[in-house]
């Protein structure tokens, strides 16, 4: 069923007439003094025939009328506001970024996350209640296709689990790479993850000794806070195509540079 279709059967379940909408969206603009949110029975007419498309505000006029959910509405339209974070990193790809804390039947993969932007993505939970109070301080990260900080010891496209517990640079004694504590760093433009060192109020980003990143520092806690410390993490063992990994490294070290 169409959306202008819908929307009159939303209307018909409310039994009001398109009348009724045009006159109450006058009072909702009048109260708002603003004639956008204001509906004719014509346009309406349009809407429902699927000749005409509404503007944010008459949506919202809309949902007021027929006591229906925003979101809902604009669905009809193929807009879903719970996707704006996943499609930021569609638009900028190449940006750290965070995502948001949603329910998962499973726990994530790289295969269907695959992104070139590093951020978080949905927390893992289930319906067992033991498992869901052990993991509520636990998010997954994302390691951009062009983050290259940590290779190749966690590579791009690799999934990482934070413990958003342990968001405090300690002097813990460690003895080799795997044991150096790596942090996921939300900064004021992204995110980035890596070792980390707290040099008076100025915290370093240190990259792995491997990789072509340099470190970079930002005023603690002004430019950069910790989210939490990586724990685990699902890397691939070997590189994409010579080509592929050129570019995402070339694009990394244009943005270090800017």
């Amino acid at each position: 069923m169409a959306a202008g279709s819908k929307l009159k059967a939303l209307r018909n379940r409310c039994n009001i007439t398109v009348r009724n909408v045009e006159q109450a969206s006058g009072r909702i603009a009048d109260a708002k003094g603003d004639k956008r949110f204001r509906i004719s029975n014509g346009w309406l007419a349009q809407l429902e025939n699927g000749i005409s498309e509404p503007s944010i505000c008459k949506l919202f006029t809309l949902s007021v009328i027929y006591h229906a959910d925003f979101r809902d509405l604009a669905r009809l339209y193929n807009v879903d506001l719970d996707e704006i974070e996943k499609y930021e990193s569609i638009a900028n790809p190449h940006a750290t970024q965070l995502r948001p804390v949603a329910q998962a039947d499973n726990e994530p993969t790289t295969h269907n996350l695959a992104r070139s932007s590093t951020g978080l993505v949905p927390h893992l939970t289930t319906g067992n209640t033991s498992v869901a109070v052990e993991r509520q301080n636990i998010r997954y990260g994302y390691v951009g296709l062009s983050d290259y900080t940590m290779y190749p010891l966690i590579r791009p496209g690799a999934l990482v689990e934070i413990d958003l517990s342990q968001n405090k640079l300690q002097n813990t004694p460690w003895h080799n790479e795997f044991e150096r504590p790596v942090f996921f760093v939300e900064l004021r433009e992204g995110y980035a993850c890596g070792w980390c060192e707290l040099q008076g109020n100025q915290l370093l980003i240190i990259p792995h000794h491997s990789s072509p990143a340099t470190v970079r520092r930002f005023t603690y806690p002004r430019e950069a806070e910790l989210v939490g410390r990586v724990v685990a993490y699902n890397t691939r063992c070997v590189d994409p195509g010579p080509q592929t990994i050129e570019a995402a490294r070339s694009l990394a070290m244009k943005k270090l540079r800017q």
